[in-house]
Order: structure tokens, then sequence, then C-alpha cells
């Protein structure tokens, strides 16, 4: 197994593709905190380990609340009694339209995809340390690789992701803490689906959330979505000593879109 007695932490795992890697992880040997705003939801994905044979805990909160984004790593060192790997895969697509902007979407979008990985982060470095080393995975995006039209808040806090990952994963090589990225393109998930429905992305004529998650699939040169699955897989690679020399990457995820 891949994750042999390895401990992590998995944010906005509660379903899509934050679910798909937790559940991977636990599937591979690891012990994982499924964390989650929505408490139903985390645990009935600790459910799906535990019944499998793994181990797992819930943790349920609010990431934009500083003390809970530091105490998931103090949770999970405490159940489990270490920290090797943390994805901090939580994110939010904030507004898709500058003009008008409303300036509380613009804080909830920046907290959840920049500030609270950045707490966590903090908390969990000590404990990465005391193992000699260990994994940071951050979920970016392709709109942290390439501008996108339609969501311009979005791309600010993706390529500041990718660049926290240049800079951390220089920072901390030496301690062997390895810092990357994966970067999805439209994947089949609840999230894709309100970036599609967002208000003030008007929807074109005669178009559903459905229709343009399937439009947007069809746009990217192998034709359709990502599944969740397929960029957990990517995420383990990463997580994994099978990545020991991969460091300061922002992996690509997206069917060739930007090839």
């Amino acid at each position: 197994m891949r994750l042999q007695n390895k401990i992590g932490i998995v944010t906005a795992a509660g379903s899509g593709m934050g679910r798909a890697g937790a559940v991977r992880f636990a599937r591979e040997g690891a012990s994982v905190a499924v964390v989650d705003l929505d408490e139903a939801a985390a645990n009935t994905v600790v459910d799906e380990i535990t019944k499998a044979g793994g181990r797992a805990i819930a943790l349920t909160g609010d990431l934009r609340k500083d003390a809970f984004a530091r105490d998931i790593v103090r949770e999970t060192t405490r159940a489990f009694g270490a920290l090797d790997f943390v994805w901090n895969h939580v994110g939010h697509p904030g507004p898709a339209a500058i003009e008008g902007l409303d300036w509380k979407d613009y804080d909830l979008a920046m907290d959840l995809n920049v500030r609270s990985v950045l707490v966590t982060t903090e908390a969990a470095l000590p404990e990465l340390r005391a193992r000699g080393g260990g994994a940071l995975l951050y979920t970016a995006s392709t709109s942290g690789l390439t501008g996108s039209q339609f969501s311009p808040v979005y791309n600010i806090a993706k390529f500041g992701i990718v660049g926290l990952v240049h800079g951390l994963s220089k920072r901390y090589a030496r301690e062997k803490i390895r810092v990357n990225a994966v970067c999805p393109g439209p994947t089949d998930t609840p999230m894709l689906r309100v970036f599609v429905a967002r208000p003030d992305s008007q929807l074109p004529p005669g178009e559903t959330p459905e229709s343009l998650v399937q439009k947007r699939g069809g746009q990217v040169p192998m034709g359709r979505p990502a599944r969740p699955e397929e960029v957990a897989n990517a995420a383990l690679f990463l997580i994994s000593d099978e990545a020991s020399y991969i460091t300061g990457v922002a992996l690509p995820v997206d069917g060739g879109a930007t090839a």
C-alpha cells in the first residue's frame, strides 16, 4: 500500500475530489482526518472508510475561522499520534464579475482559498518537521496557470496558491517537506455546478448548470470533464513516497486544456 502507516488531513473532503482523495488515501493505508463544513457529509465519508477497514475521523467546522483551521492539525495528531501530509483542498469559486463586485464575496473567496490554507500550513509544519518530513498538497486549478474570463477573482486566489507552492517548496526542501499542487480543469463535482450557476455568471439563454458542466468538459482536448477519482489519483502520487524527488510542482489534471 502506497500510504501505509501515513497520517493525513484532507479538507473539503465531504464530496467531490476531496471525498475521492480521502477514500483513496485510506484504501492505500493512511489514517485520514476528513474535514468539511457539512457534518453529515464528513460522517458519511468516515463511515465509508471505516466500513472498508480503514481509519478516519470527521472534523467539522468553518475553515475561515483561524482557530478551527489550526484545530484540525491538533485533533488529527491527538487522534492518530502524528501527521505526515495535508491536502489543502478547500476552496470557493468567488464572484464571476468585477463590475459591481460584492466585497464580502471577495473576502469569502480569499479567506477560503488563501488565508485558511496558510493558517493550516503554519499549524502543520511543526508536526511534519517532527516526523522528519512530509507532504503539503494544495488544490490550485487551471485558473492558477492561465487566465479565466469567467473567474478573475478565482484567478487571483489560485495564482497565489501556485506562488505559495513555489516559495514553500524552496523554503522547506532541506527539511524533506515536499510542497506541490494539483491543478484540475473542469471536474464533474458539485463545485463545478456552483461555478456555472453563480448569480453574476449570466447563464446563456437555454443553458442549465448541467448542460454547461458537460459543455465545459467537452471543450477540453479529451472531450469530457475529469472524474473526481482522476484528480485523487494525481494527489495520491504527489503525497506518496513515489514522488520523493518532486517538489514545487503545479500539476495540471485537465485533459490537455493547458497544453
